[in-house]
């Protein structure tokens, strides 16, 4: 939890109208990867997921196909785009919001400080999102599912509660 705190907290620094607190980034890294655990993962002391996580090749079989937009630098795939990292970055997407959450000079997608940092300000990117319609926008645009955006919230909600 403290990556996404960290981001939380670096977040309202740079950005104090955005208003994202940490028990949404926890949620969406509960649905997104199991915090780092998905599929035997676990991340370590420094934050990485070991072994790294990686979605299926979105090749169109079961979801929309995307061609790869890295040449397969961070998803393993010249082919097709996959996911990355506790937060299930789209490479393309990483490269436009990749982060150093925990300032080593590197922004790396299973790192969880510097993904946490990468999808706050992803989010951030929808206004202020203490306003219900702006955080449910920009948790929309994190995965186009309504069912999504409702899991999201109840995770965030039920991690809020327990930290009061």
């Amino acid at each position: 939890m403290l990556g996404y705190a960290g981001a939380s907290l670096a977040l309202a620094a740079e950005q104090p109208g955005c208003r994202l607190g940490w028990s949404t980034l926890a949620g969406l890294g509960n649905i997104e990867s199991g915090h780092g655990t998905h599929a035997g993962s676990a991340l370590g002391t420094d934050g990485t997921a070991r072994p790294g996580i990686f979605g299926p090749a979105l090749d169109g079989s079961d979801f929309a196909a995307m061609n790869d937009t890295d040449g397969g630098a961070w998803d393993g795939s010249a082919q097709w785009d996959r996911a990355v990292g506790p937060l299930q970055f789209i490479p393309a997407t990483w490269q436009r919001w990749g982060a150093d959450g925990n300032r080593d000079g590197v922004n790396d997608p299973q790192q969880i400080d510097d993904a946490a940092l990468a999808a706050g300000r992803y989010l951030c990117n929808y206004g202020d999102l203490a306003l219900p319609e702006r955080w449910r926008a920009a948790i929309f645009a994190y995965n186009h599912v309504d069912s999504y955006v409702t899991a999201v919230a109840g995770y965030a909600n039920t991690y809020a509660a327990r930290a009061k």
